[in-house]
C-alpha cells in the first residue's frame, strides 16, 4: 500500500522545511515522490529540494483541488506507475485549503494509494494574525488536520503559545499539536506524532460530517437562496452568496490587530483590556515597560487588506490573494537581495507581501536562494537551477514596483 502523506499550512510556515528534515531523517530507506503544488507560475520549492535524493513533481499555475485536478489525478497515476513509491508526499499551495485536497486525493479512487495524514504547519508566531485576517483558508487548514506542527517556537514566551495552542484547539479539539522546536526533536519522532491513526480517523470523519452537514443551519436564520450558510450568530441574510460567519469575539489583554500580515510582538504591561490596531506593514518589538496612547476596539474583526475575511465563504485563492512569478539571467548580491527584502515590509510602496522566495545567481558564482515571511528575511547559498527564479505573493501587490525592486 502506498502511503500519502499530505502537507499543509499557510504561506512560510515552513512546509519545505519539515519536508526536508522528514527526508533525512525519517523517510530513509523508503522509495518518496513529491508532488509540489505552488500558487503561481513560477515553483521554487522544488529547486530547494533539488539536492534531497527524492523525486519531485511541480504542478504550478492553479489549484490541485479545482483548475488541477484533472492533471493531479494523471500526475498521482504517473508517479505510481513510474517510481512505484513506498510514499507520496503532497505539498499543496500555502493558500490552499486542506479539506479540497484531501478531498481532491479520495475522489481519484486510486488502488493501492492510502491517506496516510494531513499535517498542518503553523507559524507560532504569526497564527493569531493570520487566523484573523485569512481566516477562510488558516482556519481550513487548521479544522482537518490529523496532525499540526507548530514551527518558530523556540524562545518563544509559554504564555503565548499556549495562547496559540488554545486558538488552535477552538477549531480542532483532536489534532495531536507539536510544540517543541524541531531541532530538538528526530524526525521520526515527528512521523510519530503524525501517523497516529485515531487522528487520521478523526479528521476524516470530521470532513465527511462536513459534507453531509454542508446545507445544515446552526441557527434560526431563514434563508432561501439555496446556498450554504454557516454562522456563529444571529444574522440573516438574503443575498444569494454563500457565506460562512466565524467572526472571532474572544476578548483577550493586549491583542494586537493588524491587517498587515507582519508579526507585532509587544510584551510590555498595559493597563486596559482593548486591543492595539497597527496597520504600518513593520515588526515591533517591544521589551521593555512604558505607556503607549492606544487606539481601543471592541472585538479584533479588524483588517485593511482590501479584502472581507470575517465571512468564510468559497472563495479561490486568485480571487483574495496575488502571485508574481519573474524568470530572470540577472546577477545578484547577497547584500541586495537582503536590501530588496526589506523593503518589501513596506506595504504603501509594494502591497502586502506575505511571501518571497527565490533562488538566482550570484556575481560571485555561487547561486543565491532566499526565503521571505514579514519580518523573518533568510539569505543563503544553495544549489544552481536553470535560470533565476523569484515569486512574491500577498495581497494587493503593486507588481510594476516589485519588478523594479528586483530589476527584473
Amino acid at each position: 500500500m502506498i502511503k500519502v502523506d499530505i502537507f499543509s499550512g499557510f504561506l512560510g510556515a515552513g512546509k519545505t522545511t519539515l519536508i526536508k528534515k522528514l527526508i533525512e531523517e525519517a523517510y530513509k530507506g523508503e522509495q518518496v515522490v513529491l508532488i509540489e503544488n505552488e500558487f503561481g507560475e513560477i515553483g521554487i520549492d522544488g529547486g530547494f529540494l533539488k539536492d534531497s535524493g527524492v523525486e519531485i513533481n511541480e504542478m504550478n499555475s492553479g489549484c490541485i483541488c479545482c483548475s488541477l485536478v484533472g492533471d493531479f489525478g494523471k500526475a498521482l497515476e504517473q508517479v505510481v506507475e513510474q517510481f512505484h513509491p513506498d510514499r507520496i508526499l503532497i505539498e499543496p499551495s500555502g493558500v490552499g485549503k486542506l479539506s479540497d485536497i484531501i478531498q481532491a486525493v479520495e475522489n481519484l479512487d486510486l488502488a493501492d494509494v492510502q491517506l496516510n495524514g494531513f499535517t498542518t504547519i503553523v507559524d507560532a508566531k504569526k497564527a493569531k494574525i493570520y487566523m484573523k485576517n485569512f481566516g477562510e483558508f488558516f482556519n481550513n487548514q487548521v479544522e482537518h488536520a490529523s496532525s499540526i506542527i507548530l514551527s518558530h517556537t523556540k524562545g518563544m514566551d509559554e504564555d503565548k503559545l499556549a495562547q496559540v495552542v488554545a486558538l488552535l484547539r477552538e477549531h480542532n479539539p483532536h489534532a495531536t499539536i507539536i510544540t517543541t522546536d524541531w531541532d530538538a526533536l528526530d524526525g521520526k519522532k515527528i512521523l510519530a506524532a503524525m501517523e497516529k491513526r485515531d487522528t487520521i480517523d478523526e479528521a476524516l470523519h470530521h470532513l465527511e460530517e462536513e459534507q453531509a452537514h454542508a446545507h445544515h443551519h446552526d441557527h434560526d436564520d431563514t434563508c432561501g437562496c439555496g446556498h450554504d450558510h454557516h454562522h456563529d450568530h444571529d444574522d440573516t441574510c438574503g443575498c444569494g452568496h454563500d457565506h460562512h460567519h466565524d467572526h472571532d469575539h474572544h476578548h483577550h489583554d493586549d491583542e494586537e490587530s493588524c491587517c498587515c500580515g507582519h508579526e507585532h510582538d509587544h510584551d510590555h504591561h498595559h493597563e486596559h483590556d482593548d486591543e492595539e490596531a497597527c496597520g504600518c506593514g513593520h515588526e515591533h518589538h517591544h521589551d521593555h515597560e512604558h505607556e503607549h496612547e492606544h487606539h481601543h476596539h471592541d472585538h479584533d474583526d479588524h483588517c485593511c487588506c482590501g479584502h472581507d475575511h470575517g465571512h468564510e465563504g468559497h472563495h479561490h485563492a486568485d480571487e483574495v490573494f496575488d502571485s508574481i512569478g519573474i524568470e530572470t539571467p540577472k546577477k545578484y548580491t547577497i547584500e541586495k537581495i537582503e536590501k530588496a527584502l526589506e523593503a518589501l515590509e513596506d506595504p504603501h510602496a509594494y502591497g502586502f507581501v506575505l511571501r518571497a522566495k527565490g533562488i538566482v545567481e550570484g556575481e560571485d558564482g555561487q547561486w543565491i536562494h532566499f526565503d521571505y515571511v514579514p519580518g523573518e528575511p533568510d539569505v543563503r547559498t544553495g544549489s544552481a537551477e536553470i535560470t533565476g527564479r523569484l515569486c512574491v505573493i500577498g495581497s494587493k501587490l503593486e507588481e510594476d514596483a516589485i519588478r523594479k525592486l528586483f530589476e527584473a
